[in-house]
């Protein structure tokens, strides 16, 4: 039966509409990427970690003596001047208590230094005696040499004893003064804490001026304390002359050129201005949060920017330094989202003709945290694929998300 010809048309129109339909829903869909242009730039390498500021140079007052140190006069953040503040006063330590066998030891040498001063009072008026007959000898030898009684020989001997008597008389008062200053050591070994602490000011006191200008960084004893010969009283420093000292891990240190630029960083203003000045040649143990050791190699920078520009920051404060270790001029930078390990190589996408993903394989310097320089492989402009996913291939229709 012959089917009429307007019916076989719209048949026709039917079935070229359904395979439309069909080809439109089972075609591959253009995949939504995200992308970004490679531009030319500057790129730096940095190398970031926590540091800490620190006083060029610190100055440690001691205690000179053993002994109280009293109440320091001043407080943190004081300003001194050098030779004139004084930054602690130490009282002289009071003597020892004595036991029962050292206090006996002490008032039997008391009695023997007393015994002594008798003897040589004695012998002081034994030895003045005998110069008052040696003198007495001598003028009756001169009254009789002017009568031609005695001979010259007997005038000389006299006057020889005369000598020799005022010789022992000097002789006998020296030995009484030293006897006296014996028993004056022998009965001070046998006073006590209480009778040298209350009669009058006991030697009190020696004063410690401060050796610079700057300020008080530290007190180590604030309050009145026994202390020994040497011991720290307080720290001195000009806040002025700040340094930075950051405790890189010894792989980054090694990169770290002579005089690199940095920034500081996370001290609670703009970024500052630092040079670093050394890298210390020797490295130390540091164990990490995670627990971990780690070689450290202590790196010093100098802040350029002028106190005025960094007020509030002072000794001890925590910054972040970020030091530059290289740095390109206009250089041609691709995202490191973008790249992606193809064998050994480096690999991007490229947004090719048509919309369609071109897979090009670039060659890489150095990196950042967010780019990367392209040495060869891709032109100013063009734009890459950022994070292609396993859906992205060589030839695949893409469009911009």
């Amino acid at each position: 039966m012959a089917i009429p010809l307007r019916k076989s048309a719209w048949i026709v129109a039917g079935l070229v509409l359904a395979g439309a339909a069909a080809w439109w829903a089972f075609r591959a869909q253009p995949v939504a990427v995200d992308m970004a242009a490679v531009e030319r730039g500057t790129l730096e390498v940095t190398v970031s970690d926590d540091a800490r500021t620190r006083i060029r140079d610190v100055y440690t007052v001691s205690a000179p003596v053993a002994g109280t140190v009293q109440r320091t006069p001043g407080h943190v953040g004081d300003q001194v001047v050098a030779g004139e503040t004084i930054v602690g006063v130490v009282r002289p330590a009071a003597p020892a208590l004595l036991d029962t066998r050292s206090r006996r030891e002490a008032q039997a040498a008391l009695a023997a230094a007393g015994a002594a001063v008798r003897l040589a009072e004695a012998q002081y008026r034994e030895a003045e005696t005998a110069l008052e007959l040696a003198r007495a000898e001598a003028a009756r030898n001169e009254e009789l040499s002017r009568r031609s009684i005695v001979s010259d020989r007997s005038l000389q001997e006299a006057r020889g004893a005369v000598t020799q008597a005022e010789a022992r008389l000097a002789s006998a008062a020296a030995s009484v003064e030293m006897r006296r200053r014996e028993r004056e050591s022998a009965q001070a070994r046998l006073d006590d804490p209480e009778s040298v602490t209350s009669n009058g000011n006991g030697g009190c006191c020696i004063t410690v001026e401060s050796p610079v200008n700057g300020e008080i960084l530290t007190i180590h004893h604030e309050s009145e304390a026994v202390v020994a010969a040497g011991t720290p009283l307080v720290e001195i420093g000009d806040p002025t002359e700040l340094e930075v000292v950051a405790e890189l891990l010894s792989a980054d240190a090694v990169r770290v050129p002579p005089e690199a630029d940095a920034r500081i960083e996370g001290w609670g203003g703009p970024p500052l201005e630092a040079r670093v000045r050394r890298v210390e040649p020797t490295g130390f143990t540091k164990v990490s949060a995670l627990g971990i050791e780690e070689q450290r190699v202590r790196t010093i920078l100098d802040l350029l920017a002028p106190p005025e520009d960094r007020p509030g920051l002072g000794h001890g404060y925590r910054v972040t330094s970020r030091i530059t270790i290289e740095r390109h001029e206009d250089a041609l930078l691709v995202p490191l989202g973008a790249l992606f390990r193809q064998g050994a190589d480096w690999a991007v996408f490229v947004a090719g003709a048509e919309n369609k993903a071109a897979l090009r394989t670039v060659e890489v310097g150095a990196r950042d945290a967010r780019n990367a320089v392209a040495l060869s492989g891709l032109s100013e402009g063009e734009q890459v694929i950022m994070h292609p996913s396993d859906r992205i291939t060589d030839g695949v229709e893409i469009t911009r998300r």
